[in-house]
């Protein structure tokens, strides 16, 4: 069973919705998850907020918080899952925002990946440094450490 079922199983079964918010993966998440069918009992919505603006406008993620750490960090990541599970009805959130490449700079590699998991009851971020596997492999990566997230936080959750 593929990840994204086991997520599709044990989102129905515990009746939790999901919801995403993407930035660097540009809505690989929402389309791993929905490409499953039945997938409309676990996902709610995905934000595909690319730039800064969109991050504001659809997610809510302060503006100072990008002034002060840019979008690739760790508090714009909690924000923007915070910001999915506000706008959304789901319980679960998970949020994606870094730098595929090519590119990046000496504090922001290319391959650093931030990422949130909200529920109603607190939010978690952590940074992966994947690399300079080029732009491809780290947006798979992403995607598949993000599900990896859902999940783990989703088994967390009670009944």
């Amino acid at each position: 069973m593929n990840i994204a079922a086991e997520l599709l199983a044990l989102s129905v079964e515990k009746q939790i919705m999901l919801t995403c918010a993407e930035s660097c993966t540009g809505g690989m998440v929402a389309a791993a998850l929905t490409d499953l069918p039945g997938s409309s009992a676990m996902f709610d919505r995905g934000f595909v907020t690319y730039t800064n603006q969109a991050k504001m406008d659809l997610l809510g993620v302060p503006e100072q918080a990008l002034i002060d750490f840019g979008a690739v960090s760790e508090p714009v990541a909690a924000a923007m899952a915070e910001g999915a599970l506000n706008g959304s009805a789901a319980a679960l959130a998970v949020s994606i925002t870094g730098i595929a490449g090519p590119g990046g700079s000496e504090h922001k590699p290319e391959g650093r990946v931030c990422f949130g998991v909200a529920s109603r009851r607190r939010t978690a971020t952590q940074t992966i440094e994947f690399g300079p596997q080029g732009r491809d492999a780290v947006r798979r990566a992403a995607r598949d450490h993000a599900l990896a997230l859902l999940l783990e936080e989703l088994q967390k959750l009670p009944d």
